[in-house]
């Protein structure tokens, strides 16, 4: 049973967005990116541009887009006036701000605008002050509200009901790409409005590559399965991976296996708030290293996750850059706080260590997690034990 989609706190979040601009001395922003644009104020549409007006002590917001979402936005937008411009959104945005403030100085988010964009927006509004931003909305987004959680769980525990649906499924003689269009087909019959990415069936040999995209390959007599696929719920992604054996495992296989199962609850021991990032990577990591297998983990132990499938913060190890300036360095640093470096309370996160060793194979096991203010809960209920088949 698919639970009812949740109301959002887009009062809230916009409240929260005007405090930052204040913060950074920002008279308004632009938000383009659609997650975000979301986030703010519900609207599901694929075209829309939400502009944000600050003072010292108020705010107020206004949402354009085109012809074809004047019922949508009616419906979906909260907290913002909608309108529907003759000319483009983003130019009828820039002209919302110049109107409330000549000289305004706008942010705009940075990393979701091309440098074509960037200049055709110079162009129109020229009577704003435009500055670049970073993670603007995107730091709010990484601590979810209770609303959220309730949401992300829901789509986590589709996708757990997704995976024990298909087990049956999974055979000697079977396709990658067959198992995978079993998986999404569930999740749709399942009630998912999609799927968070690709969905990723590696098997035998092919499960050696950590983004083992689908194949017409055939499931191999022997070897293992791995099975990494999430779902979209109320526009909340849920993320999960389970690795199956099919065919009797040698002794090497349950080492593998095992390996990455204590890693993986490693990794989880060590989700607190307070807890660096980098640590939880390490209490991963540490583990396959100590298994001889260290040299096989080739990629981050997770990532945030929420509207969009990858968020922040990274659970990753910390960088160490080689020789630099002062003024370098503390560039990296500062770019790296906006990316969050420690766990708070309300993050919601994947724990997924993996083995990958080329022409014999590879295991990965991952979970969603959320930080709580004692420790973690694990929302994947899925179990973990070698499923042999």
């Amino acid at each position: 049973m698919v639970k009812a989609f949740l109301e959002m706190d887009y009062l809230g979040r916009q409240s929260r967005v005007a405090a930052a601009l204040r913060a950074q001395k920002h008279d308004g922003a632009l938000i383009t990116h659609l997650p975000n644009v979301r986030y703010l104020c519900g609207f599901t549409g694929s075209a829309g541009v939400l502009a944000v007006s600050v003072d010292k002590s108020s705010h107020q917001c206004a949402f354009f887009s085109d012809g074809r979402y004047i019922q949508q936005a009616k419906e979906q937008v909260k907290g913002a006036r909608v309108e529907i411009p003759k000319t483009a959104a983003i130019s009828a945005a820039a002209g919302w701000l110049t109107k409330r403030k000549k000289g305004a100085r706008v942010a705009f988010e940075a990393e979701h605008m091309t440098v074509a964009s960037r200049g055709g927006l110079g162009k129109i509004a020229s009577h704003l002050a435009l500055r670049p931003t970073s993670g603007l909305v995107e730091r709010l987004r990484a601590v979810k509200e209770p609303c959220e959680v309730a949401q992300i769980r829901a789509a986590v525990e589709l996708a757990s009901g997704v995976f024990e649906a298909v087990l049956p499924d999974i055979r000697s003689g079977a396709t990658e790409a067959g198992i995978a269009a079993e998986i999404e087909y569930m999740s749709r019959r399942l009630g998912a409005e999609g799927m968070s990415f690709d969905t990723l069936v590696a098997a035998g040999k092919r499960s050696a590559l950590p983004h083992g995209v689908a194949s017409q390959n055939p499931l191999p007599e022997r070897g293992f399965v791995i099975l990494d696929f999430g779902v979209i719920l109320g526009g909340y992604c849920s993320d999960m991976t389970r690795t199956v054996h099919l065919g009797r495992p040698d002794r090497a296989a349950r080492k593998m296996y095992q390996a990455v199962l204590e890693a993986q609850l490693a990794g989880i021991k060590a989700v607190t708030p307070g807890a660096k990032c980098a640590e939880v990577d390490n209490a991963a990591r540490k583990v396959l290293v100590k298994a001889g297998l260290g040299e096989y983990f080739t990629h981050s132990t997770g990532h945030g996750v929420g509207i969009e499938i990858h968020e922040m913060p990274g659970i990753r190890k910390e960088a160490k850059p080689a020789k630099q300036s002062r003024k370098r360095a503390n560039r990296i640093k500062k770019q790296a706080g906006t990316q969050f470096d420690t766990l708070l309370p309300g993050m919601v996160i994947t724990i997924e260590p993996g083995v990958y060793i080329g022409g014999k194979g590879g295991v990965r096991i991952e979970d969603m997690v959320v930080v709580t203010e004692t420790g973690c809960e694990v929302l994947t209920p899925t179990r973990k034990d070698l499923i042999v088949i």
